[in-house]
């Protein structure tokens, strides 16, 4: 399985690293993740420099597309051009959105007719789109799925995990990564979270 990370120019480290680094924990489950970007290097909100692992074109092949967030969101929902190639496709595809991320699959129109999580700042945004954000920091309904708050991206990380590598792989690799002392408690909220909602439609 392979998994998308889509990161634009001006991207949140923190939404983009996170789930790419978690995913990957499950590499030898057959899962993979790649930092994808529209162009060869795009740079962080902090100034970081990262080299792209695949082209935005690879969004075609991938079967997780996780759209992540930045500062410049509003300038790709802007761009007609770049967003013709966001080809995202819920009947074939996992696609999730982290934080104003949102912004790019209700400009896309997949987040019609439901809810969605994102971040304080690209709230008003969503909701000027018809969007209803709820308080919460993550939602799914079949294949879509939305998460709220840069620390949310672990409950993206979780989703696309349960329903690629599986219920036990999503949950060692949580277990790995939670703090050392509260382990048993964030998994459980994790997992808890995500197993919660509605099933991917794979």
């Amino acid at each position: 399985m392979q998994v998308a990370v889509v990161t634009f120019d001006g991207f949140n480290e923190l939404d983009s690293f996170i789930a790419n680094g978690l995913i990957n924990r499950a590499r030898k489950q057959g899962v993979t993740a790649y930092i994808t970007t529209p162009t060869p290097i795009v740079t962080s909100m902090n100034g970081v420099e990262v080299t792209g692992q695949r082209p935005l074109d690879f969004i075609t092949e991938a079967d997780v597309v996780l759209l992540g967030s930045g500062i410049k969101t509003r300038d790709v929902v802007a761009d007609d051009t770049l967003l013709a190639r966001l080809p995202l496709d819920p009947a074939r595809q996992l696609i999730g959105s982290q934080c104003s991320g949102a912004l790019v699959l209700a400009h896309l129109g997949l987040l019609a007719g439901r809810p969605a999580c994102t971040d304080t700042i690209s709230r008003p945004w969503v909701e000027e789109c018809g969007i209803t954000v709820l308080d919460a920091p993550f939602h799914a309904e079949g294949a879509i799925a939305t998460a709220g708050g840069c620390l949310a991206s672990v409950y993206l990380a979780a989703w696309t995990l349960l329903h690629t590598a599986g219920e036990a792989t999503a949950w060692d690799v949580i277990e790995y990564a939670a703090p050392v002392g509260e382990k048993q408690k964030v998994v459980q909220r994790v997992m808890s979270t995500v197993r919660t909602t509605e099933p991917a439609l794979r």
